[in-house]
């Protein structure tokens, strides 16, 4: 895994909203989240549009349910702070599944919420990251096992692999793509000319 540098974001300026109903724990974050410098706002029980455009989102545990976000479960585009009071094991699993990436402890008091941002922020960075870094190996896989298909299907033609090869960089060169780019136009030339027959030897 490449190593990701950490880095402490400038939260003024930034949008929070927090999904909780109407409690102490409302005002007690707002204040907190107003001295950092961020903009907030409220809603319950569902998030709404101010929800779509915020930077974090601080959501209920305690009384949190599925539906309550507009996005796939565990798939939130911004960083999730999760607002716990109950330790009970179903609540925390049920807001790991929806996605936190931090919590704070209820009751909140004076302080708690700027740790509970940076925690937050480093690990939707890391898990962007990382997803990052799985598609990019998954291209490059396909791309490799497309150059293999390639190679195999110039072989075919009475061609050792190494010539094959040889083959199909000329072929590049000559396109002015790259070595994967060819490799695809190749298997699918192939695939597609394989389904015209197919169709050819239906009819």
């Amino acid at each position: 895994m490449i190593r990701r540098p950490i880095r402490i974001p400038n939260l003024g300026g930034a949008r929070a909203l927090i999904l909780h109903r109407p409690h102490p724990t409302v005002q007690a974050l707002s204040r907190q989240l107003t001295a950092i410098g961020l903009e907030v706002a409220t809603a319950w029980p569902e998030l709404g549009p101010e929800g779509l455009a915020a930077d974090y989102v601080f959501f209920d545990a305690d009384m949190g349910h599925d539906g309550m976000f507009p996005w796939p479960p565990g798939a939130p585009p911004v960083p999730m702070i999760a607002l716990i009071g109950s330790e009970a094991p179903g609540r925390i699993e049920w807001s790991l599944r929806a996605g936190a990436h931090a919590q704070l402890l209820k009751p909140v008091g004076d302080n708690g919420a700027y740790s509970a941002l940076l925690v937050a922020r480093d690990a939707f960075d890391a898990q962007h990251a990382l997803s990052a870094e799985i598609s990019d190996l998954r291209r490059r896989l396909d791309e490799r096992q497309t150059l293999v298909r390639a190679v195999t299907l110039l072989a075919a033609r009475g061609k050792s692999e190494t010539e094959a090869y040889a083959q199909l960089r000329q072929m590049a060169m000559a396109w002015r793509i790259s070595l994967e780019d060819a490799a695809a136009r190749i298997v699918a030339s192939r695939d597609g000319g394989k389904d015209g027959d197919d169709r050819r030897d239906r009819g």
